[in-house]
């Protein structure tokens, strides 16, 4: 095994149009105000090698628009995209809460047992997501990567960096709009390990 160390920024997208709500696989763009939230994200120190990107708009756009203007490598990976809803997406969580107050409250307890109304699996999207995450760190082993992707994608992949149980990954993060988190990644003959170093909205830190 070769040593390689690999820092990987997980930036989420901004505020979409229409706002905060159950979004999932609804594929609204960025608003104004979350074009100006992911630009603000950004800063001159900052250092990538490549840029890897959900396929939604709310994130494939502005991560088009970066690598572009770095002149770096952009990969999409279908695996990337959100968790489904189901039939609370297009919903406030205020509206939920008011129809759906009781499944809501389960969900965020226990998000393994308790599916919102037709929506997708917790499991399901866990892992689509860790394989998606493993690949990349095997494919872009030693480089610096940028990934633009989803609250609960962020969710998926620090639980997994940090071994948090799955009953716990979406109520154990917040992930406000434009939040960085920083996960760097060491392989060696010792094996792979996995270290949160940083998360938040927060300055850019130097690899």
């Amino acid at each position: 095994m070769v040593d390689s160390t690999t820092v990987f920024d997980l930036l989420r997208h901004g505020e979409p149009e229409g706002g905060p709500m159950y979004r999932g696989s609804k594929d609204d763009p960025l608003s104004d105000t979350g074009w100006a939230q992911m630009r603000g994200a950004i800063t001159g120190a900052d250092r990538w090698d490549a840029v890897l990107t959900s396929p939604m708009q709310r994130c494939a756009h502005f991560a088009r628009e970066l690598a572009n203007r770095l002149q770096i490598p952009l990969h999409t990976d279908e695996r990337l995209r959100e968790i489904s809803f189901g039939e609370w997406e297009g919903r406030t969580a205020d509206e939920v809460m008011a129809s759906d107050g009781e499944k809501l409250s389960q969900f965020w307890a226990n998000p393994v047992t308790n599916t919102p109304p037709g929506g997708e699996r917790v499991t399901d999207f866990n892992e689509r997501v860790v394989e998606c995450w493993h690949h990349w760190q095997q494919a872009l082993a030693g480089q610096n990567i940028l990934i633009v992707c989803h609250g609960g994608v962020i969710r998926m992949i620090v639980a997994d960096a940090m071994n948090i149980p799955l009953e716990h990954a979406f109520s154990g993060l917040t992930t406000p709009y434009a939040c960085r988190s920083r996960i760097q990644v060491n392989t060696s003959v010792h094996g792979r390990f996995q270290s949160l170093v940083a998360h938040g909205v927060f300055t850019a830190l130097k690899p």
